[in-house]
């Protein structure tokens, strides 16, 4: 009797899943991802194109629609594409890194489906296999507010996507045996705007009209200082977040973040246009390093006229703090629902439990590794989402992975955090490191409390923010320094948390949260109102064919 009761219950979850689709629109994309050769800062290079565009299209959706992508890959390598911010509620299925879907192979593909449930904002796609990213396969994601649900700024007259990042002359295949032989990545050759080289790319400007900039850095690992000559920018929106409106001339934009601004065009009563530089250039770095591209007025000039806007110094860590500590969420207004972003007092919510992640690094075999907590995380055979769906036996180790610094050897590991469902966590990220970190976590945004340099203690906590902190979903940790986080685990699955910096990143600086409820370790177990079933299209691979 108790069996025919579970399965009614299952069947009742899946027609009320299915029903809350039904009502949702759908956006649909084919992709054809391969190889172009490009000529790129002076040099042919192989890019991987999307429908033989770099960037990539832009996927455009609104909030709580249907995101369908069908990727054909026709590259000769495996293949994943994942979808930096987007949070795919209860749907870590879709996630596309390579601790939950099995990849797509060479010559087939394979479809994406989910819903981009309560989330507004900018935000990029990118391959997560095999250091691909360093190749092109990126594009810009907008995530439009619901009709009914007003935007807290006037409609601007257009929109723009600018795709910045640092570029290598290398094949992505020789950058990976690099990396594979225990080298660290030599420096960038140059800066992109939109998978251009210097003044390759311009933005059209019409007098007096106000444009919404959507800039990601979807770099490998170089923070880039995004600046305007003779305009300045209005942020509006960080990575789903509608934030206190404050100018900036220039904004510090790390690996893997995204911003919105407001910028207004110039007037002239004669009518006599010139054109301006767009600015993008490494921080934090013993070289100079840049991008340019151009804003061009009616009938103005090819070429610039006119001082560059001032950069803040290479190392000047203070003015990019201060800058960090300036961007706050606006409490009084909605972002995918008409709700103020402040109804949700994250700052009285009892904290569950505290996790400090520490990275550093190690040597095995005589090669370089990067660690949390000393370990360094190695992949199994089959992705841990199907390990733990099909409870698969002597992968993931309960308690294998510390949650707090130790002073163990260094050593390899697959590392998962369990977290209760529905928890609330304040995290600290500790960089004991001269090299600037950056860090995302899939499935969640976070609110951001506090930053500070040396390490990290209880007394930190009486500076957090627990007012008006950003919520956002990849965050900067400076030199011997530490930042945190609070998050509420509202979102059931399996999500990475990993360092944006692709070197940091391929060698093994990242763990996984198995979040999940009390009493559903087996999956049978776990209704449908909490996480999707497991997709009937799943690509199954390793221990699981």
């Amino acid at each position: 009797m108790r069996h025919v009761f579970f399965e009614v219950v299952v069947l009742i979850s899946l027609v009320i899943l299915e029903l809350s689709y039904a009502f949702a629109p759908i956006v649909s994309y084919q992709w054809v991802v391969s190889y172009s050769q490009r000529f790129i800062l002076g040099s042919n290079k192989q890019v991987i194109v999307i429908n033989d565009m770099f960037p990539g299209p832009i996927l455009n959706a609104t909030a709580n629609d249907i995101i369908i992508v069908n990727i054909f890959n026709n590259l000769h390598e495996p293949f994943l594409m994942t979808w930096n911010g987007l949070q795919l509620r209860k749907n870590s299925w879709q996630d596309g890194v390579r601790g939950t879907n099995c990849p797509i192979l060479p010559g087939t593909n394979w479809t994406y489906r989910f819903q981009v449930k309560d989330q507004i904002g900018s935000y990029f796609y990118f391959p997560s296999l095999l250091l691909q990213k360093a190749a092109g396969g990126y594009g810009a994601i907008r995530i439009y507010t619901p009709e009914l649900v007003p935007v807290p700024f006037p409609k601007p007259d257009e929109e723009y996507d600018i795709l910045i990042g640092d570029w290598f002359y290398a094949d992505h295949t020789v950058m990976r045996a690099f990396l594979d032989t225990g080298h660290s990545l030599p420096k960038p050759n140059g800066i992109l705007f939109n998978g251009r080289g210097p003044e390759e790319t311009f933005f059209a400007f019409e007098p007096g009209k106000t444009y919404r900039l959507r800039i990601s850095n979807v770099g490998l690992k170089t923070c880039l200082n995004f600046r305007i000559q003779d305009h300045d920018m209005l942020l509006v929106e960080t990575e789903g977040t509608y934030v206190q409106k404050r100018v900036y001339s220039s904004l510090d934009i790390h690996v893997g973040q995204s911003y919105s601004v407001l910028v207004t065009a110039k007037t002239d009563p004669v009518g006599i246009y010139r054109s301006y530089y767009i600015f993008a250039t490494a921080r934090f770095t013993d070289f100079y390093l840049g991008g340019r591209a151009l804003i061009r007025y009616p009938n103005s000039p090819l070429d610039p006229v006119g001082p560059d806007p001032l950069a803040p110094g290479s190392w000047d860590y203070a003015s990019s703090v201060e800058q960090a500590l300036s961007i706050r969420m606006d409490l009084n207004v909605g972002a995918a629902r008409s709700n103020p972003q402040g109804s949700y007092h994250y700052g009285r919510i009892n904290v569950t439990r505290t996790i400090i992640l520490h990275n550093d690094v190690m040597l095995s075999s005589g090669r370089l590794r990067y660690t949390i907590n000393g370990v360094s995380f190695v992949y199994p055979d089959t992705p841990l989402k199907l390990v733990d769906h099909f409870q698969l036996n002597d992968t993931i180790i309960p308690d294998m992975f510390p949650v707090y610094p130790s002073n163990k050897t260094p050593s390899l590991g697959t590392s998962v955090v369990d977290i209760h469902y529905k928890d609330f966590v304040h995290i600290v990220f500790q960089n004991p490191l001269f090299e600037l970190e950056s860090y995302h976590i899939d499935g969640y945004n976070f609110f951001v409390v506090g930053y500070g340099f040396g390490a990290w203690s209880e007394s930190k906590r009486a500076g957090y923010n627990l007012v008006d902190a950003v919520s956002r979903s990849t965050i900067q940790v400076y030199p011997y320094s530490w930042a945190a986080i609070l998050i509420a685990m509202d979102n059931q699955g399996m999500w990475n948390v990993r360092s944006q910096k692709a070197e940091q990143w391929y060698l093994g600086q990242e763990l996984y949260m198995r979040v999940k409820g009390e009493g559903q370790e087996d999956p049978s177990n776990i209704p449908v109102r909490d996480e999707n079933p497991i997709p009937e299209n799943v690509i199954r691979c390793g221990r699981v064919l």
